[in-house]
């Protein structure tokens, strides 16, 4: 368990270096809230959810796995279906199962006040990827933990899976634009950082697209591929209108009690 905790906290720490790197040299626009204060926050964010993630579930989604497969509980376990064909299997189903949960947090009312949080940034970078409400990552885990007994997964498939949602939410939210060809290219696969500024675009119609966090199949299988904004990518309004960008909306207190507000 330490050694899969060290390795999937190097590898997230590499992915990060090297997109706020690319994104310090190379950045795609200009944020309107100093980088300190918005990294404090995101950072924030992201510790309060680990916290109470660990207080609800402290053997994690790691652990629950192997427990279920000590006690071969599951559908890949009953079955008696072999590692690989469980392996592949299981990441695509935990891929559908992320996209079907990011729409649902976009459809229902009660759950789009937690994912506004998120939304609300005015800027997207490498620590929007981090910047979730607390109750939003622990109903997450909740989701995934359910999956994972009930499907069976095996521990390597969701080392697997956590080390590459972890990582596409830092890439996809990175501040850079690549090339367009390469993007034109990339798009055919997976959601490029262009296409994942289209979901926080503060238009309805934008942000309810491009669901998907690594690969964009599974929005052009449902419907909610959306290639091109409005507006060109450089001049897209991102974040939500009812939070500009001003100091008091980038502070933790603030983003914390998003959810607990009266919608005027």
């Amino acid at each position: 368990m330490a050694d899969n905790t060290a390795l999937r906290l190097t590898l997230f720490l590499s992915v990060f270096a090297i997109m706020a790197i690319a994104e310090y040299c190379f950045p795609a626009r200009l944020a309107k809230i100093q980088r300190s204060i918005r990294w404090r926050t995101n950072f924030l964010m992201m510790i309060s959810g680990a916290l109470l993630a660990k207080i609800v579930v402290p053997i994690g989604l790691v652990g629950i796995a192997f427990w279920v497969n000590e006690q071969q509980l599951g559908l890949m376990n009953i079955t008696n279906a072999t590692t690989i064909f469980s392996v592949i299997t299981c990441l695509l189903l935990l891929d559908i199962l992320i996209y079907w949960q990011h729409r649902l947090f976009h459809t229902m009312p009660i759950l789009w006040r937690l994912h506004k949080v998120h939304h609300a940034d005015s800027h997207v970078d490498t620590t929007s990827g981090l910047r979730f409400h607390p109750v939003e990552i622990l109903l997450s885990l909740l989701v995934k933990a359910f999956a994972i007994i009930t499907l069976g997964v095996p521990v390597i498939a969701v080392i697997i899976f956590e080390v590459l949602l972890n990582a596409f939410a830092i890439f996809n939210h990175a501040n850079i634009r690549l090339p367009k060809a390469v993007d034109t290219f990339l798009s055919y696969i997976i959601i490029t950082q262009r296409l994942h500024r289209i979901h926080h675009s503060q238009r309805v119609n934008e942000t309810n697209s491009n669901y998907g966090f690594s690969v964009s199949w599974w929005d052009r299988i449902f419907g909610s591929f959306l290639s091109e904004a409005n507006q060109p990518d450089e001049n897209l309004t991102l974040g939500l209108k009812a939070y500009p960008a001003t100091e008091n909306n980038s502070r933790l207190l603030t983003l914390l009690k998003i959810p607990f507000k009266k919608i005027k």
